[in-house]
Parts: structure tokens; C-alpha cells; sequence
């Protein structure tokens, strides 16, 4: 330890023994009660870390670029610049503080005789003096933006608020304590390395070193308490996700969102899907605990935006407050049983709960019903907005697959619409139920000339065109299928369609908690590519895109190259075999699909071609990209109906006239088919058209020109 320089300091005029009698009595004291409250918070870490154990193991992996980039590059925060800024501050600011708190420490235990042992020791301490002001500031700023600004997205009330009565007192502690200690050792620094403390401590000069140092460790012991007395509320309270929010992060899901497929032949699975807290796995457990309470989740989705009851926030709070609960009471013989006095759970550990079987636990409390409404459950349209924005990447959606599965296989409960759904897909392999003799009959208006060979016409074809149902079958879609099969056409592109025999993808099933239907589907559809040889996948729906790219894989789909439309399309622009020629004189807003959007990361393909065509001007609604706002329809809440709130459709669309479209852009059959619903509603259908991609682009393309050649080698 470096020594400190006084001629002021009073303990060292008293007799030794007397010194080493208050150091001693200090030290204990300080020894004690850091021990206590180091004990108390173990406790609380280890009663979360036992709940933790409940869950299903998880096959954990790192993802060291997005701990490094969300964690200390705050990239997620900083999407909202106000409260992003803010964070940072506290963030850094608060590593940066320990080294002071230490600095503090080891002041009052050697009663102000050393220091930390720094080459710049004044620099460090202007350092500290500028960070403890810093996060004083952001500190104050949240309590703005809480409870004076009012934000929508943040709770209110004394235990939201009970962080403040922590961070104050502790900022306020350093820069009292480290006045007092300038009257009581003296000026030992130089100025500028006290700018502030040295400033507050003009106005004590009056006093006594003795006074001073009594102030001294009166703060110094207010700065002690509050440090430990927030270390043992933290694993108690949502703050928790200091601790948690990096580890969730690190081992944040890789690669692009998908399920979990269900093992149908494992005879030992007596139930499907989750119904209990403790069948999640350990990693959708994390997110429990890691979660922020921020609210830019529940900012951001389009069933909370519209007013319906799913809020992702307070979806995440009451699993973890029922993991909580339910732990405590299986837990509650253990010696190192945790106290909740901040998480309200006490009540939990006088229930009865027994173990079952299959290694669950019988609880007087139901996850599904009593915590999580079968309304918020069904509300969700499956579009991971809230999973884009959340900070420490928690993933919301699995969690309700998860327990609509257990609702729809293991319960036979769901809106009636989701049976009827169901039904039709199983007996005609769309969800309308129309015949499947009429799968093909959207050829009928194919201008004269133009063919959509089935794999049984032509076997030389490079890219199976997957069809799907709302091409096959809804008659505005058909007219997306039109204008492509034209496009593709004329550049020469070898396809084929399934024709008749092709059935559904199975995305609508799988989301609606349909598994063995979807299962089903897959493997049929999977059959039939292997039998055709099919090689490349191209098809105009997002959704059977992302489920052919992503999850067909999982049961056996391999070597298949999987296009969504706008991919082919751009590609066949850029190699020359398609040339937009003919001005398109509209004003474009470009509605991003989620499935295409966020679940695969495509949003530049489809804005290339719009700008690639003559006379058309993109505008960009607010929310677009990454953060583009659901049309409705995901989740299979196509076929659900809205039952509360405002639609999401009708939502969106307002959104979209906002920019003053005269077309509405898109390049998905379902999100056309709402934001087509969306203009009606609004009685706006004649002043603002809403069409697809490949319709624009078929507009401003002469097709009277001679096809382009094929390139040799060129696909």
C-alpha cells in the first residue's frame, strides 16, 4: 500500500494503543459485516442457481462475438439512444467505481494512512471524481424518464423505483466521504484532482479534523452498508440480470431462430409440450433471471402495441416468479433455502409439492391458467421482434410454442379456429380446406404462351418452384404466382412446380403448436424433394422458406439450396437476364416480413429491385428493417381471429400511410393479403394499391424483348 502524506490525520496524534483499539474495533466491525452480507447474497445466488437445476439440461454454446458486442459494446441498448447513453454511463461507470470503492476501503481500514498503490494516483482519482458525477447524473436521468417523463415501456411504483434509494446514497456517500477526508488529512491531492469533492469540502473548512473525521466514517460506513445492503438485494430482485444478463448473452442462441423438434417414437414422453416451469431447459431459465424489466419488448410487440393481453415483459416476470415460488417450496429443507424478501415468494414454501414420475413436481399453482392466460398464449403472432430488441437476449417465443403445444397435443385446446385449421391441412393440405384437385387451377390465368411445368412435365428443371397454399389457392396471391412464373420465364430459368401433389409446408401447423401435424408434412414434403431430385428451392412465401431453410434440415433435408423470390429475382437482375425498362411512377413503402426479415436477415434484395426500377421512389416507414412491425398474420394468427384491441393489420398499415404511399410494398403473400385488408379498413384501397415485389418489378420489365440467353455456368 502507498502511504498517504498528513501532517492532520488525528488518530495517529492519540496514544498507539488507542489507535490500534479503533482500527481493530473498525476492522472487525467492517470484517463482520461484509461476511454477513457476502453470506446473505451466496445464499440468494445459490437458492436462484438450485431453481436453475430444475430445468432441463441445455447444450449450451458461446457466442463470444455478441458478449462482447452487446455486453460491452451496449450494442442492443443503444437502439434507443436516450436510455442507451444513459446505461453506458452506469455501466462503465460502475466498473470503474469498485476501484474507487476499494480506493475508499482501504482508506477508512488504515485510517487514512495508504491508498490504492497507483503510479497516477491523482489522475485515478480525477478519474473516479468524474465517473461517480457521471453516473449520479445517469441516475437521476432514469428517475426522469421513469417517473417524471412517465415512458410507457417502464414499470412505476416504490419497487421499480427502490434501485434509486441505492445509487443515490452511494454516489452521494463517495463525494461526501472524500470531502470530509480532504479537511480531515487535508489537502493532500492536487485540485484538478478534486474537482468536485474538493469544491463540496470548501463549505466544512470550519470544522475540527476531529469533526472531519468523525463525518468521514460516518459516510464512509453509509457507503460500507449501502454497497452490501444492494449486493444482497440484487439476486433478489430484477437487478439480478447484472449477474445473469452477460452469462444469457454469452450462450444466446446461434445461428437463425428455430424449434425444437419433438422425438414422437420416444415411448417415455407421456405428454407433449410444457406445462410445468421446471420442463424448460436450463437456458430458457436463464432468461428469467436475466431479463431487464426494461419493457422494449413489450414496446415493440404488435399484440401489446394493439392492446392485446401478451405483453413479453410480464410474460418473462411471471415465469420467473413462479420459478421463483415453486423452487422455494421444493428447495425449502435446504439449509441454504434463500429469503425473498424482495421477490414476494415466502407464501410458496408452505405449499405441499410432490414429485412426480417423470421428474416434475405437483404444484397447487398452474403455469398455463393460473400464471400464463391461454389469451396471451394465442395472442402472439410469432414475429421474434421482441427477442430483436431485448438487451440480453432472452428468446420469448420458444417459451410459448412451447406451451401452446402442450395446449393443442396434450390438452386438445385451442381456438376453434386452430382446429378447423388443423383439419383442413390434414384432409386437403391447405387451410381452407378447398379440394386439392384445385391446386393447380391458379394456371388457368397464365397469359397464352406461358407454362408452369410440373416435375412430371419436365424433368431437366434446376429450381423446384414451391408453390405453396396461399399461391395455389387465394386469388390475389395467384397473381403474385402469375407475375413470377412470367419473370422467371422470361430469364430463362428452368422450374417446375409439384402441381397437385404439392401440400403444405407445414409453418402454420408448427406455430400453432401443431408438431405431429407439422412433423407429418415435413417428412412427406422432404419424400417427395428426394424423389424429384430436387436440388434448389424457390417459392414466394417467407414461411416456407425460413421452415425449408432452417428446419427441414433437422429431418433430413440436405444438400437442397433453399431462394426466397426477391433472392432469385435480384440475382437474375444483377447476371443481366432480367432488366427493368419501363417507368413505374409510384411511391413505394416497403413492409418487411418478419420471416424474411428478422428470421433470416434478408432486407436488401427486395429494396435492390424496387430501386432498380425506373420511376419508383422508396420512402421507409419509422419502423422498418430489423425493427419492421409484424402485418398480423405469423404465428398462424392468420386463421385465428382478433378478439380484443385494434388489429394488427389495421396497426401496421397506418403506419405505412404515414409516408404517403401510393403503393404499399411487399414480398409476402400473407402480409399483402393484410396490409391489403388494412388499406380496405381504412377506405383507402383506391388511392393506395398494395402489391408484391415480383408485381412491380413484372410492371417495368418488357417482356417483348427476346428472353435473355443462358449463360453456360450462370444459375
Amino acid at each position: 500500500m502507498r502511504k498517504v502524506k498528513s501532517e492532520h490525520a488525528s488518530l495517529t496524534r492519540s496514544k498507539g494503543v488507542e489507535t490500534l483499539t479503533f482500527q481493530t474495533i473498525n476492522l472487525i466491525l467492517f470484517l463482520a459485516v461484509f461476511g454477513y452480507g457476502f453470506f446473505l447474497a451466496a445464499r440468494a445466488i445459490y437458492g436462484r442457481y438450485t431453481f436453475l437445476k430444475l430445468g432441463e439440461p441445455a447444450d449450451l454454446k458461446t457466442d463470444w462475438q455478441s458478449f462482447w458486442t452487446n455486453v460491452f459494446g451496449q450494442k442492443k441498448l443503444l437502439k434507443d439512444k436516450k436510455s442507451g447513453w444513459m446505461h453506458v454511463v452506469m455501466f462503465y461507470g460502475f466498473i470503474l467505481i469498485q476501484f474507487g470503492a476499494l480506493d475508499l476501503f482501504i482508506k477508512g481500514l488504515t485510517g487514512g494512512k495508504y491508498h490504492l498503490p497507483l503510479p497516477a494516483y491523482p489522475v485515478f482519482n480525477l478519474l473516479q471524481e468524474i465517473t461517480t458525477f457521471a453516473v449520479l447524473v445517469a441516475t437521476l436521468y432514469a428517475f426522469y424518464r421513469r417517473y417524471i417523463e412517465k415512458l410507457a415501456r417502464l414499470k412505476r411504483g416504490f419497487k421499480a423505483g427502490l434501485v434509486y434509494l441505492f445509487l443515490i446514497p452511494l454516489m452521494f456517500s463517495i463525494l461526501l466521504g472524500a470531502s470530509f477526508e480532504h479537511v480531515w488529512q487535508g489537502h493532500t491531492l492536487p485540485a484538478w484532482a478534486t474537482p468536485i469533492s474538493g469544491t463540496i469540502s470548501m463549505f466544512f473548512e470550519w470544522m475540527s479534523t476531529g469533526s472531519a473525521e468523525v463525518m468521514f466514517y460516518v459516510f464512509w460506513w453509509i457507503h460500507a452498508l449501502v454497497v452490501l445492503s444492494f449486493l444482497v438485494y440484487v439476486p433478489q430482485s430484477k437487478h439480478f440480470h447484472l449477474l445473469v444478463g452477460p452469462i444469457n448473452t454469452l450462450f444466446k442462441r446461434q445461428g437463425p431462430p428455430k424449434l425444437t423438434p419433438i422425438d414422437f417414437e420416444d415411448e417415455s414422453i407421456t405428454e407433449y409440450g410444457k406445462s410445468k416451469i421446471e420442463q424448460f431447459n436450463q437456458k430458457q431459465l436463464i432468461d428469467l433471471y436475466a431479463c431487464v424489466e426494461c419493457g422494449r419488448c413489450t414496446n415493440v410487440c404488435p399484440a401489446a402495441g394493439t392492446g392485446k393481453m401478451l405483453s413479453p415483459m410480464d410474460l418473462l416476470v411471471k415465469m420467473r416468479d413462479h420459478l421463483t415460488e415453486k423452487g422455494s417450496a421444493i428447495t425449502s429443507n435446504s439449509p441454504w433455502m434463500p429469503t425473498f424478501a424482495f421477490a414476494g415468494a415466502n407464501s410458496a414454501t408452505n405449499m405441499t409439492v410432490s414429485k412426480e414420475e417423470d421428474g416434475t413436481y405437483e404444484y397447487p399453482i398452474n403455469l398455463i391458467g393460473d400464471v400464463i392466460t391461454e389469451e396471451e398464449l394465442w395472442a402472439c403472432t410469432t414475429c421474434r421482434n421482441c427477442e430483436d430488441a431485448c438487451p440480453v437476449s432472452n428468446e420469448h417465443v420458444d417459451k410459448i410454442i412451447d406451451m401452446r403445444r402442450h395446449l393443442v397435443m396434450t390438452q386438445g385446446e385451442m381456438p376453434a379456429e386452430a382446429t378447423r385449421t388443423f383439419n383442413n391441412i390434414e384432409r386437403q393440405g391447405n387451410p381452407w380446406g378447398i379440394s386439392r384437385k384445385d391446386r393447380e387451377k391458379w394456371t388457368e390465368g397464365l397469359e397464352e404462351g406461358l407454362n408452369a411445368p410440373t416435375v412430371k412435365e419436365e424433368k431437366d428443371f434446376e429450381y423446384l418452384f414451391f408453390v405453396g397454399s396461399m399461391g395455389s389457392y387465394d386469388n390475389r396471391s395467384q397473381k403474385i404466382t402469375r407475375a413470377l412464373v412470367q419473370l422467371l420465364d422470361h430469364a430463362g430459368v428452368k422450374f417446375a412446380t409439384l402441381g397437385k401433389k404439392e401440400k403444405n409446408s407445414g409453418d402454420t401447423a408448427r406455430r400453432m403448436g401443431n408438431e405431429f401435424l407439422f412433423q407429418q408434412l415435413a417428412m412427406d414434403n422432404i419424400a417427395t424433394f428426394e424423389k424429384h431430385g430436387v436440388k434448389k428451392i424457390v417459392t414466394a412465401d417467407p414461411h416456407a422458406y425460413n421452415v425449408f431453410k432452417n428446419e427441414y434440415p433437422d429431418f433430413g433435408l440436405e444438400g437442397v439450396e433453399v431462394y426466397h423470390h426477391t433472392q432469385l429475382l435480384a440475382q437474375l437482375m444483377r447476371e443481366g437476364r432480367l432488366k427493368p425498362v419501363h417507368e413505374v411512377k409510384e411511391r413505394i413503402t416497403y413492409h418487411d416480413s418478419c420471416y424474411l426479415g428478422r428470421y433470416n436477415e434478408e432486407f436488401d434484395n427486395p429494396r435492390y429491385i424496387l430501386k432498380s426500377i425506373p420511376g419508383v421512389e422508396l420512402v421507409e416507414m419509422e419502423r422498418k428493417r430489423e425493427n419492421g412491425m409484424c402485418c398480423g398474420a405469423g404465428g398462424g394468427m392468420m386463421w385465428v381471429e382478433e378478439q380484443s384491441g385494434v388489429r394488427v393489420n389495421t396497426a401496421r398499415t397506418e403506419q405505412a400511410l404515414a409516408v404517403k404511399p401510393s403503393v404499399i410494398g411487399s414480398a409476402c403473400p400473407y402480409c399483402l393479403t393484410m396490409m391489403s385488408d388494412g388499406t380496405k379498413a381504412k377506405e383507402v384501397e383506391d388511392e393506395v394499391k398494395t402489391m408484391d415485389v415480383a408485381e412491380v418489378l413484372a410492371l417495368s420489365v418488357d417482356f417483348d424483348e427476346k428472353p435473355a440467353e443462358v449463360a453456360p455456368g450462370v444459375h
